[in-house]
């Protein structure tokens, strides 16, 4: 920090505004000139700590209370910073302000339910400390509650899906932040076709890649309910994803049931393997992790694949191939390479894809430490998750002591009060330069996230950053999650990657297996 920086905060009182325009905001403030750092944030106990750690917390925002919007800037000097809280200021007012032709937006449940009687679900996006609460509240309205906020406390989460349950409505969550409900897209999702596969996932990235999959297979999605990483375990005790396979198993729309998952406690697993064998319906499981001691799936229970693609395949018959030679593009890539390059560095911007590239990645005999790995060794929690300890670039959380990585840029010790990487990819570009810039440095492998409410063009900084087709650095890797129809145009985005000299694979999947096989090893 220099000597000129200032730190600068402004309270609103009793302001609200969703998360993920919150985090839009903080992002285009921190980029602004002069501006080291900037978040807009609630004033939640939690989050005052985050901003005091930060360096970015003064004596207003101190005072600031749970009903509170703190705007904080850290700049190099007074007139940056200034400068800055003016723009916030004008960029929280466009957001508050109606929209045209003074479109009604009501401020709380109830006040929505007296204009929409009709409605039968609630996206709920508001701070974890309040999100129960809201929750619990649509429930007994009667509503479906899709629930994108997250660090809902456990026991929460499990009370929520009980009293779901005993209504007979589904709670989606927490942490949902991708569904798709009678062919309707909400949150981070892509536009694709309606089918007859019914997904189930934690949500995310990885039932994005399996709808995408789906429509580049001639296929589609019939729902995709997303039931948050923590349903299956046995704390939890897999009580939404129970109540999705019935629901899915009833609905005459949805022909075949993909569930997505991490490993599963031991419990609820053979409780969800039960339930799917009983469904009467052809189910296929990618359970990334698992072994024969975590999961005892009945003989006639759901097929095990080992990927998202190989999901998709399995449930529409259909192959997904790339359109060139992955062996002979693999050893020509691997031939340009100089000596001494023998490392892989992946950076995600989707969970999911950080831990399916790692699963790829170790089956094909690599050393790969990941913070998106999950684990079935001592010392998990009983989700099959290993525990996260030390700061954000300690070797528990980013398996820096292997000898390649595969980081997930979107967990949360990368996203606290900043923007999701799928929105902003400062981030991630920050790291992709320090990775092409590194001379041991042989294959960086990525995702490229499209869809509604992502980054309007993703491969845009990934060119800038790449060096050229013929240059003398890393070969880079690629998969676009997306379809043509997505506001980005997956067509025009992977068509931009490789005119900058990356490699654009037709999965996730495929692409952690032609990075292996540039390094040598066999998929």
């Amino acid at each position: 920090m220099n000597t000129d920086t200032v730190v600068v905060n402004e309270v609103r009182r009793g302001f609200y505004l969703d998360s993920v325009a919150l985090m839009r905001i903080s992002g285009d403030l921190a980029a602004l000139p002069g501006v080291e750092d900037a978040v807009a944030m609630v004033g939640t106990p939690a989050n005052l700590e985050i901003m005091r750690e930060a360096g970015l917390l003064a004596s207003a925002g101190e005072a600031a209370g749970p009903n509170d919007l703190v705007v904080a800037i850290r700049a190099g000097g007074e007139a940056a910073a200034e400068d800055a809280l003016a723009r916030a200021g004008e960029a929280l007012e466009r957001k508050r302000a109606p929209a045209e032709g003074g479109q009604w937006r009501p401020r709380t449940l109830d006040g929505a339910l007296d204009r929409m009687g009709d409605a039968n679900l609630v996206l709920v996006s508001t701070p974890g400390a309040y999100a129960a609460r809201e929750a619990r509240h649509a429930l007994d309205r009667g509503l479906n509650v899709m629930l994108f906020s997250d660090n809902v406390p456990r026991e929460s989460e499990r009370a929520l899906k009980e009293r779901a349950h005993a209504r007979g409505l589904l709670v989606m969550g927490p942490d949902c932040g991708t569904a798709y409900i009678a062919g309707t897209p909400l949150a981070f999702a892509n536009v694709v076709p309606r089918g007859r596969v019914g997904v189930i996932a934690a949500s995310g990235t990885g039932l994005q890649e399996v709808a995408v999959l789906l429509a580049r297979a001639g296929a589609g999605i019939s729902h995709g309910i997303g039931v948050g990483g923590r349903d299956l375990s046995d704390a939890v005790g897999g009580v939404s994803t129970l109540d999705a396979i019935d629901l899915l198993a009833a609905d005459a729309g949805t022909d075949h049931l993909i569930l997505v998952s991490k490993p599963p406690g031991p419990r609820t697993a053979r409780t969800v393997f039960a339930r799917l064998a009983a469904a009467g319906k052809p189910c296929t499981a990618v359970v990334f992790g698992a072994g024969a001691s975590v999961i005892e799936a009945p003989p006639v229970g759901p097929v095990l694949v080992p990927t998202l693609k190989a999901a998709v395949e399995r449930a529409t018959g259909c192959t997904i191939a790339a359109d060139y030679d992955p062996g002979a593009v693999a050893r020509r890539e691997a031939a340009r390479l100089e000596p001494g390059r023998h490392l892989l560095r992946g950076l995600f911007c989707g969970g999911t894809l950080a831990t399916e590239a790692h699963a790829v990645l170790a089956a094909a005999g690599l050393d790969v430490g990941s913070n998106a790995a999950p684990s079935v060794k001592a010392g998990t929690d009983e989700s099959g998750i290993p525990p996260r300890e030390g700061g954000r670039d300690s070797p528990a959380r980013t398996g820096t002591t292997a000898l390649h990585t595969v980081i997930d840029l979107g967990a949360d010790e990368y996203t606290v009060g900043r923007p999701h990487p799928m929105i902003d990819p400062a981030l991630r570009t920050a790291k992709l330069r320090e990775a092409l810039a590194d001379p041991e440095v042989a294959v960086v492998l990525l995702d490229v996230v499209l869809g509604l409410g992502a980054h309007p063009d993703p491969a845009r900084p990934i060119c800038d950053a790449v060096p050229d087709a013929n240059g003398e650095g890393p070969v880079v890797v690629a998969s676009v999650c997306g379809t043509g129809d997505d506001p980005q145009d997956r067509e025009r985005q992977a068509a931009m990657l490789g005119a900058a000299g990356v490699t654009v694979a037709p999965s996730n999947a495929d692409a952690a297996a032609f990075a292996a096989a540039i390094l040598g090893c066999e998929p």
